[in-house]
């Protein structure tokens, strides 16, 4: 058997991560326009089908737009009572969540173009600011600010970002 394109881009995790998203930001939009049901439940099939295989969990409403998720891994864990802005970028085995799923007095809020390294875990009521790299196995307890590079057990932050303004 002959390699040709189709094949290629049919078995290669790239697709399915970006059919991953799109069925996500379906699901988003039927949930909250309760326009059509028939397509709500199609693509909450497939997102949930497509979260299975690639052992990725994002709730929806969740995570802005600009989402980069480049490969999969152990897997990707986003709880329901997080808010994650625009121009994310996840790696495998990166976990938001609390201690219990059903927790609604506890939220992590990310701010817009954050990093967050292979098998970051961020836990509890947190809030972390714009820009933030967070490295690989990194474990976020506190608060981060703005234009941080954390990283460690527990994280800390290890300096910051200089931004330039003309």
């Amino acid at each position: 058997h002959k390699p040709n394109i189709k094949d290629w881009l049919l078995h290669n995790e790239i697709w399915y991560i970006f059919h991953y998203i799109r069925h996500l930001r379906y699901v988003e939009y039927y949930k909250n326009t309760n326009k059509n049901k028939i397509l709500f439940f199609y693509h909450f099939f497939r997102y949930k089908r497509l979260g299975f295989k690639l052992k990725i969990t994002i709730y929806p409403n969740t995570i802005g737009a600009g989402l980069r998720i480049y490969h999969v891994g152990d897997f990707i864990h986003i709880g329901a009572q997080c808010h994650i802005g625009h121009n994310c970028t996840l790696l495998p085995g990166v976990v938001f969540g609390n201690k219990y799923e059903k927790a609604t007095d506890t939220q992590i809020i990310a701010g817009n173009n954050c990093y967050f390294g292979l098998g970051a875990k961020i836990f509890g009521s947190i809030i972390i600011g714009n820009n933030v790299t967070i490295g690989a196995n990194a474990v976020v307890t506190k608060d981060i600010p703005d234009n941080a590079i954390v990283g460690g057990i527990p994280a800390k932050v290890l300096r910051f970002k200089e931004i330039n303004i003309l």
